[in-house]
């Protein structure tokens, strides 16, 4: 291979997702395969700015691939989306001679480095980290699988609770302006509604069909709502709820953030690991940068950071064909 960069930097940006750490794990050790110097930046985009920087080595990354988080930190970072913020970032890239990064994060951390990119010529490679699986261009993103795992496991655990009382349970999961956390759990838990920020949702088609299943005395119900949701969270639902089902016995639950901790999945690991070695790939032959790198129907998939910030993921309106017919 024709080495295109020397030295690379990694950071992780944005919300924390399982996984981060197993990304980490292949760009460093993938870039000191090949003889590449490979340096960690703290916090993200705030540690290029305050030289928070160092050499890693292969011993760096012992043991972390089975742990949620990130070593490296994360931070959301207003002043790199300033010029005078970008500036002192690449003064202290160039004092260690750092040619080429590598980002782990989410839209807005995409949108940075190809800011970045453009103004200084450091070719960067974006790697999917989020829970929310959010992004364009691959059909999973790092930490959505365990993200979505954790939430079946509470989902479930609520069932059993639900069932000994026969409640009416209002589960709220994260995803922020995505349904998609909400769409896999709900359905892999069979919930009787799933409330997603991708579609309006008529709430007295929520309320005509929890009172038809009343009557048939159905009394355990399950409505998983994402927190983006055009209605409001759980709290407000159930308010709504109360007022037109006076008699149902209404309980909320809110996820909140275990949804973001634990240790990764078998797939969140497996990814982030092809997703990390491709990554350093891609810097080294020149090729493929400035891209986010993804996986589609198996194979890695290229998608150029301008347009992986502009494209949103779309939601296949057959699932939630899927969720009323299997919630009847």
């Amino acid at each position: 291979m024709e080495k295109k960069v020397s030295k690379i930097g990694v950071l992780t940006s944005g919300g924390d997702a399982p996984g981060m750490n197993a990304a980490i794990r292949a760009v460093v050790r993938t870039g000191l395969y090949y003889g590449l110097d490979v340096f960690g930046i703290m916090r993200g985009y705030a540690g290029m700015i305050e030289n928070d920087i160092f050499k890693m080595e292969t011993r760096s990354v012992a043991n972390i691939i089975q742990r949620g988080g990130t070593i490296l930190k994360t931070a959301r970072c207003k002043e790199f989306f300033e010029p005078a913020g970008r500036k002192k970032a690449y003064e202290n890239l160039k004092k260690l001679g750092i040619n080429g990064l590598v980002i782990i994060g989410g839209d807005g951390s995409f949108r940075g480095a190809q800011i970045f990119s453009n103004e200084y010529d450091i070719p960067c490679i974006g790697l999917p980290g989020t829970i929310d699986k959010d992004i364009a261009g691959t059909d999973f993103t790092i930490g959505f699988d365990t993200a979505v795992n954790t939430a079946v496991e509470a989902i479930d655990k609520i069932r059993d609770t639900a069932d000994a009382h026969d409640r009416l349970f209002i589960i709220e999961v994260m995803g922020r302006d995505s349904g998609y956390i909400a769409l896999h759990s709900g359905i892999a838990t069979g919930a009787e509604n799933i409330l997603i920020p991708e579609r309006i949702t008529d709430i007295n088609e929520v309320i005509d069909s929890l009172q038809e299943k009343e009557k048939r005395k159905k009394l355990v119900n399950l409505l998983v709502v994402a927190e983006g949701s055009e209605l409001g969270g759980a709290n407000e639902i159930a308010k709504v709820l109360k007022e037109k089902m006076p008699n149902a016995d209404i309980k909320v639950c809110i996820l909140g953030h275990i949804q973001r901790g634990g240790s990764p999945s078998c797939l969140d690991r497996l990814i982030a690991s092809r997703m990390g070695y491709a990554a350093v790939e891609c810097l080294m032959t020149g090729k493929d940068v400035n891209t986010m790198i993804g996986i589609v129907n198996n194979q890695l998939h290229y998608t150029p950071l301008d347009q992986a910030v502009k494209a949103e993921q779309t939601i296949d309106y057959e699932w939630l064909k899927i969720v009323k017919i299997l919630a009847s």
